[in-house]
């Protein structure tokens, strides 16, 4: 996950309140409210959600994160996304 997501942004904002200006902190409490009211819950059964539990605390990421995460995955390996190209300088983990 490169960009932090709505929530990220709320926590860092109240963890150094003082630094963060009234237009930036009414811009992130709008599209907070967006997102509230956008948002939708996806309810799946019990086996899939114990399996989403423990990716998620393997990831260290939060559910909808992981879920973000595994439809992406999905996306780019069917070709329904393109797949993220790596530059000259980029980090790569393993060797050749």
């Amino acid at each position: 996950m490169t960009t932090p997501d709505m929530a990220t942004l709320l926590e860092s904002a109240a963890d150094g309140i003082a630094n963060v200006t009234r237009a930036d902190l009414q811009v992130m409490l709008r599209r907070a409210a967006l997102l509230l009211r956008n948002s939708g819950s996806i309810a799946f059964d019990a086996d899939i959600d114990d399996a989403l539990r423990d990716l998620s605390g393997e990831f260290g990421l939060t559910r909808s994160d992981t879920i973000r995460f595994i439809v992406r995955e999905w996306m780019e390996k069917n070709t329904y996304l393109p797949v993220h190209s790596l530059g000259e300088d980029d980090d790569v983990e393993g060797s050749a």
